[in-house]
């Protein structure tokens, strides 16, 4: 984990027992683990952002809650949403808010957070986006917000170009017979996993996959009442079948 602050819980919750926590992102400790020479049965992937993130106001990463706009996974990191918001032109926000957030009004919202600037906590910036969407909130099952956030968060994290780097990565830390589980939350994180599971049939990396399913499992109703953040989650699975060199 990137977090420092889950890295220290993970830290208390294994006490003991013989679990290997690695404090970076899914990149760097996809390498760790590549050097050192091991293979895996499973590997399971959570992507996104956590509870603990959303649940903390001072993290920055909610639009319902009042917090600075942080929105930094890894606190170590100096690039921020603030950073983001503040400090880029307009033609580059609408960029983000489109390519991450595929926001229809990003042009709109762009336009809004550079003649509001400075901009320094999540409720202003919430509002921001909310007045010029032009509808009010009450009147939407969504908050207006919603997708200008995400695009911001996946923007300050690089969530999405860690991905694509890393499952080449996870696939050949697995041992054959080995299955890789990833659960996203995001149309664009099951679209990159979805092309590089059809892709990797041994046309373009150094194994051969078999899916495991065919479409990406989704919560049940019960599991989506008792937990609501499970709505939007996608989980996809493939098994290595060998190497393509027969290994």
């Amino acid at each position: 984990d990137r977090d420092q602050q889950a890295i220290e819980a993970l830290t208390k919750r294994f006490a003991g027992q013989d679990a290997q926590i690695i404090h970076g992102d899914y990149l760097s400790a996809s390498q760790t683990l590549h050097e050192q020479g091991r293979t895996y049965d499973l590997i399971l992937a959570d992507l996104g952002v956590s509870s603990l993130h959303l649940d903390e106001p001072k993290r920055g990463f909610a639009f319902s809650l009042s917090g600075p706009l942080d929105m930094r996974m890894d606190t170590s990191q100096e690039f921020s949403a603030a950073s983001l918001v503040n400090e880029w032109d307009e033609a580059e926000l609408e960029d983000v808010l489109k390519r991450y957030g595929e926001e229809p009004r990003a042009t709109v919202i762009a336009r809004a957070i550079v003649a509001e600037r400075p901009i320094a906590t999540t409720k202003q910036l919430a509002k921001v986006i909310a007045r010029s969407s032009g509808r009010p909130f009450k009147r939407r099952r969504v908050h207006p917000a919603t997708k200008a956030f995400q695009a911001i968060r996946i923007a300050v994290n690089d969530e999405l170009n860690q991905l694509k780097m890393s499952l080449p990565l996870w696939v050949d830390l697995l041992a054959p017979g080995g299955r890789l589980v990833v659960i996203s939350f995001h149309s664009l994180e099951d679209r990159i996993v979805k092309n590089f599971f059809a892709d990797h049939a041994g046309k373009y990396y150094t194994a051969e996959l078999v899916a495991l399913t065919k479409k990406p499992i989704m919560g049940v109703r019960d599991e989506i009442v008792s937990n609501p953040r499970a709505r939007s989650a996608k989980l996809r699975a493939v098994e290595k079948i060998k190497n393509k060199k027969g290994q």
